[in-house]
């Protein structure tokens, strides 16, 4: 990801990122990231804010759940963080 919009996403420390990869969702690019944390298995699509400045969370909330991979009834998070990305996490489920 040399010299991406996404290179300086940051990744908490107990968090495990399973894959990453870059792609587009729409008109926006993301960064959809596979990940572990404590046990619970999710994904997630970060945005550069500035892309999605005029979204609020229910639009954008739509926006994701218009991608094939998210589940049908998935629960959903969403953070806006003051580095400068938004993760919007979907398809959360509990380890074995």
């Amino acid at each position: 990801m040399v010299n991406s919009k996404f290179e300086n996403v940051s990744v908490e420390d107990d968090t495990r990122i399973l894959s990453r990869r870059e792609a587009k969702l729409g008109i926006y690019d993301v960064l959809y990231e596979q990940w572990e944390w404590d046990g619970i298995y999710a994904e997630s699509f970060l945005f550069v804010n500035d892309d999605i400045a005029k979204l609020d969370d229910a639009q954008l909330e739509h926006l994701v759940r218009t991608s094939p991979i998210v589940k049908e009834g998935s629960g959903m998070t969403i953070q806006r963080s003051t580095t400068g990305f938004t993760f919007v996490n979907f398809n959360f489920q509990q380890g074995d």
